[in-house]
């Protein structure tokens, strides 16, 4: 597929470092491969991308953008409730967007990542449109709950020998995955009705309902 040459140079590029990003993070990967694997050199893989910590960035742009794509951000409390099991759903079919962001996690840290004005935007995108469905007022509380939620559904595709280990589910095994998947959206579910109740019972705790200090 990476070969095939209907497809223009930058894609075949982008297709080709996703496999490598996600096998041997920003360290361990190597261009001349990425190169090599998209029928093409690294003079023009430079050319496109500038550096191969931009072309990681690019990597993952694209990744999310098929994200966005494929499990759009919920905008009704029916959509969030089913938003846990569409992620791990996604994940399933392709694991690599959760190997990049943790090899992206430990080649940075918490320093600033290059195009983390971008993700930043994507984040908010999602933030507000939460915000909306759910009636709430505190982009902090979103933001929680939306790392929860994507924890919960993601996690297992970080740590596949902890899924092994501690769920039993071995390849092949299409009732167990079933299983863990209904669990994970259940427990989704037992957290947005437990922030959301909270936050309705309690919305003098929301930083943006009170005033500001004169």
């Amino acid at each position: 597929m990476a070969n095939d040459p209907t497809r223009d140079t930058p894609t075949r590029l982008l297709d080709a470092a996703r496999r490598e990003f996600a096998t041997y993070g920003i360290a361990g990967a190597r261009v001349d491969r990425i190169a090599e694997q998209a029928a093409a050199n690294k003079q023009r893989l430079y050319s496109y991308f500038g550096s191969k910590e931009q072309l990681f960035s690019k990597v993952l742009a694209a990744a999310y953008r098929d994200l966005s794509e494929r499990v759009p951000v919920p905008t009704t409390r029916e959509d969030l409730e089913q938003y846990v099991g569409q992620v791990f759903d996604y994940h399933r079919r392709d694991p690599s967007l959760v190997r990049l962001l943790a090899w992206e996690g430990l080649h940075y840290g918490d320093a600033e990542i290059p195009g983390e004005e971008e993700r930043h935007a994507y984040y908010l995108n999602k933030n507000e449109a939460l915000r909306e469905a759910l009636s709430l007022t505190s982009p902090q509380e979103v933001g929680h709950l939306l790392m929860t939620l994507i924890g919960i559904a993601s996690w297992p595709f970080v740590v596949e020998q902890q899924r092994r280990l501690m769920a039993g589910l071995v390849a092949g095994s299409e009732d167990g995955w079933d299983q863990l998947r209904a669990s994970l959206t259940a427990y989704g579910s037992a957290v947005i009705n437990t922030r959301v109740t909270e936050c309705a019972a309690h919305p003098e705790s929301d930083p943006e309902s009170e005033s500001d200090p004169v």
